[in-house]
């Protein structure tokens, strides 16, 4: 059983999160706190396995709950609830700066708020499962002569974890991250995987070349464009173009965008993945993928969250490969090194 404390100053959030939390008989909610100094208190008398902790609260406010609890031996995981406010975004970044080990965002529409159940129970078996990783290979950065690129959305997240701490640092090639989430938050995605994975990840910078052993993660609020940057050995390499081009598929970042200038400039030394995602946004992307030579794979339908943006791929008959999630780092390793 996971000991989970549920930390809140919102009678609604702390009954609802409790009442999603409780349908899973691996969780046992051991209790609930609605301030950060009756949180403190709990945490030492119940010794939860994680907490999920909301920022804004009145008394001690939830980055002063993390200050306090860097001082504690064994501090419980922690799991962050941000409202999506351009404040709770700075407050995400610091929080994960100050140990919290992952965060989550409410639903803009409260009434939605039981439609976060399945990734609320992901993520924190997720957090009990994978460790962090303290020290990284030293890795001579290089322009890239390959890229993988990988888009998801909704139920993402965790599909991310079990990716990026699965790839290999030996990983001969660059790899571009597209997640569907709102601008201020990809930083702190990118802080988060930067965690468990063994190469080093970080948000998209504007003109920055791609480089082996990287992992970018698209800004959110700018389409991330794959651009051409030739090499001084007559190879091809890349660097990222952050453009304010109109949303596709009402989202910006868009995956289709980033697939497609990728599969451009890189042609067959591309790889396309696709994981949990709404909607239809990465089955254009995927097929200009196939058509320039490269690699395809998405998921497999049960392992998904919600199956939009992989059944598109499908549809479009651009798909080499369905995988179960754990086959997908070890796939992109070997196709990778396969190419000459």
């Amino acid at each position: 059983m996971i000991r989970v404390l549920v930390i809140d100053d919102s009678v609604f959030m702390r009954t609802v999160l409790t009442d999603l939390l409780g349908r899973d008989p691996s969780i046992d909610v051991v209790g609930t706190a609605e301030d950060g100094r009756d949180a403190l208190k709990k945490i030492e008398g119940l010794s939860p396995d994680v907490i999920t902790l909301d920022i804004q609260m009145p008394n001690m406010n939830g980055i002063e709950v993390l200050e306090v609890l860097q001082s504690f031996e064994n501090p419980p995981k922690i799991l962050m609830l941000s409202t999506l406010t351009s404040r709770d975004a700075e407050l995400t970044k610091k929080g994960l700066d100050l140990g919290a080990d992952d965060f989550m965002l409410k639903p803009k529409n409260l009434g939605k708020i039981r439609g976060i159940e399945q990734e609320l129970i992901s993520k924190i078996k997720h957090l009990i499962t994978i460790p962090s990783i303290t020290e990284k290979p030293r890795i001579i950065q290089r322009p890239a002569e390959n890229l993988v690129m990988i888009g998801s959305s909704a139920g993402g997240p965790p599909m991310l974890d079990s990716v990026v701490s699965s790839l290999k640092e030996d990983l001969n090639a660059a790899v571009v991250i597209t997640q569907h989430m709102p601008a201020g938050f990809t930083a702190s995605l990118a802080e988060r995987l930067n965690r468990i994975s063994p190469l080093k990840v970080k948000e998209t910078e504007n003109a920055e070349l791609l480089q082996i052993g990287c992992i970018y993660v698209s800004k959110g609020g700018f389409h991330t464009i794959i651009s051409a940057n030739p090499l001084s050995n007559g190879k091809m390499g890349g660097k990222i173009t952050h453009s304010k081009a109109p949303p596709v598929h009402a989202v910006r970042p868009a995956v289709d965008k980033t697939f497609a200038s990728g599969a451009k400039v890189f042609g067959k030394k591309t790889m396309g993945v696709i994981l949990s995602g709404m909607g239809s946004d990465g089955g254009e992307g995927m097929e200009y993928i196939k058509n320039a030579g490269g690699r395809t794979i998405v998921v497999k339908e049960e392992d998904c969250l919600v199956y939009g943006m992989a059944r598109s791929a499908l549809e479009r008959n651009s798909v080499d490969k369905v995988l179960s999630l754990k086959s997908i780092p070890r796939d992109i390793s070997k196709y990778i090194a396969s190419i000459e």
